[in-house]
Formats: C-alpha cells, sequence, structure tokens
C-alpha cells in the first residue's frame, strides 16, 4: 500500500495515499461528484476525477501535483502569471458548467443561475506548477449562480483587495486596483460585470462571513476557532475598504 499522508489546510482532515486523495463527504457528494463527472466529459481537466468511496465513506479523487499557497501567498501565487491564469481557468470552468443543473449542493443557488460556481476559488483552493495555475480542488461549496459572484470572491483573493492592515495581503490601492482590472480582462468579464463587481465583493464577505457564523452556530469546530482567531472582522474591514475605495477600483475596471 502506498504510504500516507495527511494534508494541511482547510476544514477538513484529508489524507493523500499515493496518487489518490480520499476527503469526507456530506449530504452535497452526490451533486459535486456528479458536477466532477460532467467537468470532465466537457474537457475541462483542471479538477479532480472522481474514483468513488473508500469502505468507511470518504470520496477518492485524484491529487493533483504542484504547489498550493497559504497566505500571505507565496511569491508564485502572488504573480502575474498566477494572476492571468487564475483568470483564464476560471473561465473555463465557468463556461463548462453552463447549463448543468443538478439538486442537493451545500450552499443555495443564486439567481441568475448562469453557471455552477466553484464557492471558493482561491490560491488556497488551487494547485501551482511554477507560477501558472494548474489545477483546481475542493468542490464542497460549488452552488448554481451567476458568474459575478464568483468573480468576485476570485478578485477578493487574487488581487488581493485587501485593507492595509490585513497581513494576508499586499500592493497599493492602485496596484490592486490594476491587478482587478487584469483578473477581469484574462476571465472577459463584461461591461455590467465589471460595473457591478465592487458590490459583488463586499456582498460575497457579507456572505462568507454568514457562512462561518451559521456553521459555527451548527458546531463546526473549524469555523468557530476562525470566529475566535477574528477572521470574520478581517473580511469585513475589507468590503468596507473595498467600497470606500469605489472610485479607485471602478476606474481601473472600465477605464479604456
Amino acid at each position: 500500500m502506498a504510504d500516507s499522508e495527511i494534508l494541511a489546510g482547510g476544514v477538513n482532515q484529508v489524507e493523500r495515499v499515493g496518487d489518490r486523495v480520499l476527503r469526507p463527504t456530506g449530504p452535497w457528494s452526490p451533486a459535486v461528484h456528479g458536477l466532477l463527472g460532467h467537468l470532465r466529459a466537457s474537457g475541462f481537466t483542471a479538477g479532480p476525477a472522481f474514483h468513488g468511496l473508500t469502505t468507511d465513506g470518504r470520496e477518492i479523487l485524484d491529487f493533483l501535483p504542484g504547489e498550493v499557497s497559504d497566505y500571505p501567498a507565496t511569491p508564485a501565487a502572488a504573480s502575474r502569471t498566477a494572476l492571468l491564469t487564475a483568470a483564464r481557468v476560471l473561465r473555463a470552468l465557468h463556461d463548462a458548467t453552463a447549463g448543468y443543473a443538478a439538486e442537493g449542493w451545500m450552499l443555495p443557488a443564486r439567481e441568475p443561475a448562469e453557471v455552477i460556481c466553484h464557492g471558493d476559488y482561491a490560491p488556497h483552493n488551487c494547485v501551482l506548477a511554477g507560477e501558472e495555475v494548474v489545477g483546481v480542488i475542493d468542490f464542497d461549496t460549488a452552488h448554481p449562480g451567476p458568474r459575478l459572484w464568483d468573480v468576485a470572491y476570485a478578485v477578493y483573493r487574487w488581487t488581493p483587495t485587501t485593507a492595509p492592515g490585513n497581513a494576508d495581503g499586499f500592493g497599493t490601492p492602485d496596484e490592486q486596483a490594476a491587478r482587478a482590472r487584469e483578473f477581469c480582462d484574462a476571465y472577459g468579464l463584461d461591461e455590467a460585470g465589471r460595473a457591478g463587481l465592487v458590490d459583488a465583493l463586499a456582498a460575497r464577505l457579507h456572505a462568507l462571513v454568514h457562512h462561518m457564523r451559521a456553521e459555527a452556530a451548527a458546531g463546526s469546530a473549524a469555523f468557530a476557532s476562525h470566529l475566535a482567531d477574528g477572521h470574520h472582522l478581517m473580511y469585513l474591514s475589507d468590503a468596507a475598504y473595498v467600497l470606500r475605495e469605489r472610485d479607485r477600483f471602478e476606474r481601473a475596471l472600465l477605464g479604456a
């Protein structure tokens, strides 16, 4: 039997055994497994394939080789190449899911349900080969929604649009605004999406805090720990910062 390794990060205990990853499942997992199969059939190969369940009920997925960044971002994850390739992979993911329908997701659908959102598209859920994003992992929070809902959170994480006091962030406000524009250019976000991005980003962070509180109240030790460490205050501060800097970001996003 191949050697076993517990992988760091996330809110679940994930075990690697050779070229497979074993992860806990939940009521939403059948929807995710169907999505992973659909992605493969559609030609999107940056996500893991699903290989069934273990005898103790864990899902068996491909291990995607490469590096995954924690925070603050590694130099590779903070690079312009990572920013642009992350946007292109997200666009390919969204395009592959347009029109796909299933029930039973962890998170509720949001209208308009244009695509299946990844729900947590960030450096900690993307695999890098050098500076290039080549893989996407952890689809537990996938759910139907508008493209902009996923793009907003991706811009927050990859730009990153963090307030000056956030130790996980980097870049001046002008640099962040320029990187947000580059991400949207690489994704191909339309003008309406760019015009709504600041509001969507703030709403997305407030939704994240709501989810954290709900999970902690339901007994999640991981989310309770995040709240105790003040992560929710960081997200709320970042949401307020983007709204304060609306003019700066929208000039970059909508300028010729």
